[in-house]
């Protein structure tokens, strides 16, 4: 990103943030800045790291069904971003050669969702939650009830932020605002292709 000069200009999310505070009458941006990245260091070192303490307190060597299965949808999920981050390049760089702009990107996982790349990034987190479900459960017995609970819905709220963020905060929303005015072609993809859940393409 250094080498390109995508790191000399502000990334198009913090753009659209600068937009909301500006409708919210938010004059001080540096307090909000600030506050936004205080924030987000909170959100990764507590909530969103809940699944994984959890984990990594239960000292059971055997792995449960949950376990298993949300290891296998945490390597899936991981994979398709992956994909999908690659898919979105290749085309990028297609149309580079090609001399064609503001194109939009409509191939591969593209084709059936506007955001796979940030629905599989839910479906990671989703993987650690189910993976946590056993060492929650196994919780019951050493801790009180309010806190075996509050736990619990930790737990929710985690998969419940993460779809808000990716979607609503720095994900879909804003990425959607800029791509509307930058292709012609991008309004056309939105009546035809979900915005984050995969599905069957719709007759524009």
């Amino acid at each position: 990103m250094w080498r390109l000069g995508l790191l000399k200009k502000e990334f198009p999310r913090y753009e659209y943030q600068r937009r909301r505070w500006e409708r919210d009458g938010k004059t001080n941006v540096a307090l909000a800045l600030q506050v936004d990245a205080i924030s987000q260091g909170l959100a990764n070192a507590s909530f969103l790291a809940l699944p994984v303490f959890i984990i990594a307190s239960n000292s059971s060597l055997d792995f449960s069904v949950f376990e298993m299965v949300g290891l296998v949808i945490w390597v899936l999920a991981f994979a398709m971003e992956t994909v999908a981050d690659f898919q979105k390049l290749a085309f990028l760089k297609a149309m580079k050669q090609a001399g064609k702009k503001r194109q939009v990107c409509d191939v591969g996982l593209w084709r059936y969702s506007r955001h796979p790349n940030y629905f599989a990034e839910w479906m990671v987190w989703n993987g650690l939650v189910i993976a946590a479900i056993p060492s929650w459960l196994a919780l019951q017995s050493t801790e009180s009830s309010a806190v075996w609970l509050l736990l619990g819905v930790g737990l929710l709220f985690t998969s419940r932020v993460m779809y808000s963020t990716l979607v609503y905060a720095t994900g879909a929303v804003p990425s959607e605002y800029y791509s509307v005015q930058k292709r012609p072609a991008y309004t056309e993809y939105q009546q035809r292709t979900n915005r984050f859940f995969p599905g069957p393409r719709r007759n524009s």
